[in-house]
């Protein structure tokens, strides 16, 4: 029997069935679904395209095509299709990101036509958790960030990310756009860190995608002076108290494999590895 089979950029009124495949997987599709919830899928206010595969008149996969390349829910003939739509227009995102195995073959795909990558970071636990641990006491210093401490949360936000992606923020654009993406999680509340006496983060997180049905912490850090004492677990106990009882019911996060202190904090609070994303840095 055969399929008919095409992909298509998805337009505004295809909110509904978009909304439908990303729904099947709420946890590991909890950063894309957040942005489709807010922006719709008008490519302007999404800030890149929302790719289809189709079967027999039906969506069956999405891909979203920004600035990061994320395949959801994505079969092998959906990952073949959005590799040869990506091939065709060419590398516009700084990262391809998603579900470790359609990511591994979309990028078999295209790296002959977009490689070499700066990085690969092929194995990236997918953790969860949904409820406090009863051997690790929240911090008690660790607060959301108000507004007028932008100043001091974005040194430690850059810091992070130069540490963690391998290039600062802060390049191209002068970190305007970074600049923006921290003031949003400040603004909404879902920035955290942990001050020292001198008003200089010692530890701090933030609850980044976020659904009804689940969320995710992302951009962990200790400072630097402050590792080696203990204060990871405990500061993430405080962020998931407040994830799981102001934003949602499940908490996720992913972390690179040879992040071993990471890993081993993560699980003393409870997450548990149940999947794996992989990251393709250009």
């Amino acid at each position: 029997m055969l399929t008919q089979t095409t992909t298509r950029v998805l337009e505004p009124s295809d909110l509904d069935a978009a909304l439908v495949v990303l729904d099947r997987e709420p946890v590991v599709n909890a950063f894309v679904t957040a942005r489709v919830r807010v922006a719709g899928l008008d490519p302007w206010r999404l800030g890149g395209e929302m790719w289809g595969w189709y079967e027999d008149g039906m969506l069956q996969s999405l891909c979203y095509a920004g600035a990061n390349l994320v395949p959801i829910c994505a079969t092998d003939r959906a990952v073949r299709g959005f590799a040869d739509r990506a091939r065709r227009a060419g590398r516009r995102c700084s990262s391809i990101v998603g579900p470790a195995e359609p990511t591994a073959l979309l990028w078999r795909l295209l790296e002959p036509s977009w490689g070499p990558a700066r990085e690969v970071r092929a194995q990236q636990p997918l953790m969860v958790t949904d409820r406090l641990p009863a051997d690790v006491t929240p911090d008690p210093y660790v607060r959301r960030i108000r507004k007028d401490e932008m100043d001091t949360i974005m040194p430690a936000c850059v810091a992070m990310f130069t540490e963690e992606v391998g290039v600062s923020p802060l390049a191209g654009d002068g970190g305007l756009l970074y600049q923006a993406r921290v003031a949003e999680l400040v603004g909404s509340g879902r920035s955290f860190a942990r001050l020292d006496e001198h008003g200089k983060v010692m530890f701090k997180a933030e609850i980044g995608a976020a659904t009804d049905q689940a969320c995710q912490i992302q951009g962990v850090w200790v400072a630097p002076e402050y590792r080696g004492r203990g204060l990871a677990a405990p500061g993430m106990a405080a962020v998931l108290r407040y994830a799981l009882a102001d934003v949602a019911p499940v908490v996720s996060l992913y972390v690179n494999d040879f992040n071993t202190p990471a890993r081993a904090a993560y699980r003393r609070v409870g997450f548990e590895e149940v999947g794996a994303f992989m990251s393709i840095l250009f």
